[in-house]
């Protein structure tokens, strides 16, 4: 069981449903945003062409959301047209990661703080890190003394830290592949175990399932790596690697396949509070804005981009569990 102070236990359940289910929009792409615009447009879009994806996004679909998840860079816009009962997270990384220096090093939004992003509105901060727990022992320590830093800033502002882990290999780029999914159950859950100490001062991890459903038998398409019973095994071990609420994240993969392994994820005893799902719900929706315009767009967020989130919305009920059981009263 974890401690929470009034106001981070006030801001949770800002972010949350009735039942203390996080059910988050995420929006907080830059750079890969920037690109799937550019990539389906004829036409220069821009900057501006960001921000107004970002308010279309978050003007349609927050109605049917606990909070969203956006950037101060393009997103702050997006902010100021959500739906009034939804809670608002702010991410403080700066997006990407220089390719050129080992490591994947974090870095901050400069002209932010957590301070400043509070004052914008926040009710919770976001930072994402990428971790490979078998990387020299170097760049981990630097990676966590950073996060120590950014743990003792929400600390002083009593906000909550929602810590973002995207796993990867340091000696092996594709981690979409066979050789990476073979490794991944134990990137992602020592990863976890490592965060979860409270000297990180972390209210809420955000993470990766465990494995890579496209090569768990049933969900395969060609060869498999993990037999369902070694699944179902390694979410549970998930579980129990914190007593942190932990909530999953989407990993931009089909708004059904991410449907599908949370009830996987509940079948195996998997105790995760929530979603914050961003690509799974709005990612089709970038072509039509991009290609045919505003409009095409708005009305594909009201049908399609709504039944996205609506479906998600009722897996969550049947799956998800209340971060308020892991928090003591």
């Amino acid at each position: 069981m974890v401690s929470l102070t009034t106001k981070k236990r006030e801001a949770l359940k800002r972010l949350s449903n009735e039942n203390g289910v996080i059910g988050a929009l995420a929006i907080d792409q830059r750079g890969s945003l920037k690109k799937m615009i550019a990539d389906n447009s004829a036409n220069e879009v821009g900057e501006e062409g960001i921000t107004r994806f970002k308010e279309l996004v978050s003007e349609e679909l927050t109605p049917f959301a606990t909070s969203i998840l956006l950037d101060p860079e393009y997103g702050l816009p997006a902010a100021k047209v959500r739906d009034a009962e939804a809670g608002l997270i702010l991410a403080y990384e700066k997006t990407g990661y220089d390719a050129t220096e080992p490591g994947r090093l974090p870095d901050l939004l400069s002209g932010w703080s957590v301070k400043r992003l509070k004052e914008a509105g926040a009710d919770a901060i976001k930072f994402l890190l990428y971790y490979d727990i078998d990387e020299e022992k170097k760049i981990n320590e630097y990676k966590h003394i950073f996060i120590e830093r950014i743990g003792s800033e929400c600390v002083a502002e009593d906000i909550p830290f929602f810590l973002e882990i995207v796993s990867y290999d340091a000696e092996n780029e594709d981690v979409k592949g066979k050789a990476y999914a073979k490794v991944k159950p134990h990137k992602v859950i020592e990863a976890m175990k490592e965060f979860s100490h409270s000297n990180y001062n972390v209210d809420v991890l955000k993470v990766e399932v465990p494995v890579n459903m496209d090569f768990v038998e049933g969900f395969a398409k060609e060869q498999t790596v993990y037999s369902k019973e070694q699944a179902a095994a390694y979410f549970k071990k998930q579980s129990q690697a914190t007593d942190l609420p932990f909530i999953f994240l989407s990993a931009g993969v089909s708004a059904e396949l991410f449907q599908e392994t949370l009830q996987f994820a509940k079948d195996s005893g998997s105790s995760f509070n929530g979603v914050l799902c961003g690509r799974a719900t709005w990612k089709a929706g970038v072509i039509p804005f991009a290609s045919q315009g505003e409009q095409v767009s708005r009305d594909w967020l009201q049908k399609t981009g709504k039944n996205n989130i609506e479906k998600l919305n009722v897996v969550l009920k049947n799956t998800a569990a209340s971060w308020e059981d892991k928090v003591t009263k």
